[in-house]
């Protein structure tokens, strides 16, 4: 069988760690089977090369390498957003055209923008850049909640750790799920994780308010677990409806409705993470009135169940 060719493309300082998810996966053989992967390494100028942990690893060969790839990999670029020289760019974009995969890791995504393999394409990065991948490339479609996106040609990653499933995932396209969950069982991994990555994501800072809003956000806060409507913080307010509304847009960004799901989202994973309170008396603690329509909105909200969150996040895992 021929061996299918991946192609580490790195960069100084390079992440051992986004390296070492692709490495892992695809320079993995799992026992009495044949190796169905060549993995090597290659940078644009070949030598030693630092890493983001203070050591340097030996590159050996250049750009040439991905000549003879089949699938190359971007195992992150740092910082992200830094230029990408035109030779690195118009490499991956003749390895593209030749039919070679092109694979991007976490901040790897920006690399491939830059190259115009994104284009018109939905993209996954780390939910810290989601915001500068999109503003810095409009025509990409990023997708801050998946963990990985593949097209066939061209894939791409959440952060860090997302990397692994997403070359899992190649794995299982190439050569069926049980070689891959082979693979898997030897890193001490699930083959495949459920849900995305914006359960990991830490909460934004909400924003700010003025005294004509703080008082009734606060207020609302409180009573999460009332019958609370737009009429109802309309009248608290002692404005109309339409009035609260353009405020909520001005200050918040958001509709009174959108921003109190939000506020019973949180309130969720906090009891889903503090205490062992079962789903239905959180729905109603909460506001959201029955276990399904929590689930329902659990689900679009972060990608993953009551559930599921709280055996990756509740304190008592």
């Amino acid at each position: 069988m021929n061996r299918h060719r991946v192609v580490a493309l790195l960069n100084a300082p390079q992440s051992p760690f986004e390296l070492a998810c692709a490495g892992e996966v695809f320079d993995s053989v799992p026992p009495g089977v044949p190796a169905r992967y060549d993995f090597r390494i290659c940078a644009e100028r070949p030598g030693p090369l630092r890493t983001t942990v203070g050591y340097t690893v030996h590159v050996d060969v250049g750009l040439a390498a991905l000549q003879e790839a089949d699938t190359v990999v971007v195992p992150g670029w740092q910082p992200p957003g830094t230029p990408v020289s035109p030779a690195v760019t118009e490499a991956l974009r003749a390895a593209h055209q030749r039919g070679t995969r092109i694979v991007a890791i976490c901040t790897g995504a920006f690399v491939l923008a830059q190259a115009g393999l994104l284009d018109g394409r939905r993209a996954a990065t780390h939910w810290r850049h989601t915001a500068q991948l999109a503003a810095t490339f409009p025509e990409v479609q990023v997708d801050p909640g998946v963990l990985y996106v593949d097209h066939g040609d061209v894939a791409t990653s959440a952060g860090t750790g997302a990397g692994i499933d997403l070359c899992l995932h190649l794995v299982r396209s190439d050569h069926g799920a049980a070689y891959a969950a082979e693979i898997a069982r030897n890193m001490v991994l699930p083959p495949h994780r459920e849900g995305g990555q914006l359960q990991y994501a830490t909460q934004p800072a909400p924003a700010r308010a003025d005294e004509s809003l703080a008082p009734l956000l606060e207020w609302a806060t409180s009573r999460l677990g009332t019958p609370l409507t737009v009429g109802r913080l309309a009248e608290r307010a002692g404005v109309s409806s339409r009035t609260l509304t353009r405020r909520f847009t001005e200050q918040l960004g958001t509709s009174p409705g959108q921003w109190l799901l939000d506020q019973r989202l949180d309130a969720t994973r906090v009891l889903l993470e503090q205490t062992d309170l079962p789903v239905d008396a959180i729905a109603t603690r909460v506001g959201l009135a029955s276990a399904v329509n929590l689930r329902r909105r659990f689900r679009a909200h972060l990608g993953t169940t009551p559930g599921a969150y709280r055996q990756t996040f509740g304190e008592a895992r």
